[in-house]
């Protein structure tokens, strides 16, 4: 089992304690797609698995999940959180171990999920007027952050029958700064349309890659994350969507070899789960 960096108490007092400058942001990866964003006005989650939910539910099937990494924090753990994302219904993304009692946790919060996952999202024992819908194109403002959707591509660009996109990635602005969080996806033909021509700090890309022999819906490969951060020329270049299950992984280390081909402009950045990391100037 990895061990997180820093965990429990330590980790919360951290969360509590960071005090990011104007200008400046404190991340924390803490597993699998799953990132705390913190500016000088508020908290931001996304896609956060902090349970054995999926451990559980496929325990003695064909497909165990079995954790390579233990949960840094667990949701009741997250208070003064003021806004959820969860790019789509997996539940290493929408965890229903984690959502309700972080709600509860952060009486505050406002958990925003893909327009065709409303219905889901109220099956979780999470207040309805606490839920919104977003889809693809919609922004929302809160807290300082500035979010908007943009189609994802977990091996295509799925809607339901109203034509509401199924899987999310999200454009972050605040302080100055501005972070794309993919969720789950492959690099589509319009990717790079719908992310736009202004300069992103950060892109927080996966790299488990597709392998049909997992029975689960596949990603970018660590080569194709590198190629797409190229393309767009990021100040950073995250991966994540890797270390959480044995079946479906891979080395970070295969992105690490990849990121050398990165322009200079452009750096790599590997975070250990529970870390803290600061974007600034």
């Amino acid at each position: 089992m990895i061990e997180p960096i820093r965990s429990g108490s330590a980790l919360i007092d951290e969360i509590q304690q960071t005090r990011p400058a104007p200008g400046s942001l404190a991340v924390w990866w803490l597993g699998q797609s799953g990132y705390l964003i913190k500016s000088p006005e508020g908290l931001l989650a996304i896609d956060l698995y902090l349970s054995e939910h999926l451990t559980r539910k496929y325990e003695g099937t064909e497909k165990p999940h079995v954790r390579m990494s233990r949960a840094p924090l667990r949701g009741a753990d997250l208070r003064g959180v003021d806004l959820v994302l969860a790019s789509h219904k997996h539940s290493d993304h929408m965890d229903p171990g984690t959502l309700p009692d972080l709600m509860a946790a952060s009486p505050g919060a406002l958990l925003v999920v893909p327009e065709a996952l409303v219905e889901y999202a109220r099956t979780l024992d999470i207040p309805p007027d606490r839920i919104q819908g977003i889809d693809a194109g919609n922004t929302l403002e809160r807290a300082g952050f500035r979010v908007r959707a943009i189609p994802s591509a977990h091996e295509g660009l799925d809607t339901d029958a109203r034509g509401h996109h199924l899987y999310l990635g999200f454009v972050i602005e605040t302080e100055g700064r501005r972070l794309y969080h993919s969720g789950d996806t492959l690099a589509y033909d319009s990717l790079l349309d719908q992310l736009g021509l202004e300069p992103f700090d950060a892109m927080f890309l996966p790299i488990n890659g597709r392998d049909p022999a997992r029975g689960v819906p596949g990603n970018m490969s660590a080569a194709e994350a590198v190629e797409l951060a190229a393309r767009v020329r990021p100040r950073y270049v995250v991966p994540h969507h890797y270390d959480m299950f044995t079946f479906n992984t891979v080395p970070v280390e295969v992105f690490a070899t990849e990121a050398q081909s990165l322009p200079l402009s452009a750096m790599e950045c590997i975070l250990r789960c529970g870390e803290r990391w600061e974007i600034s100037t």
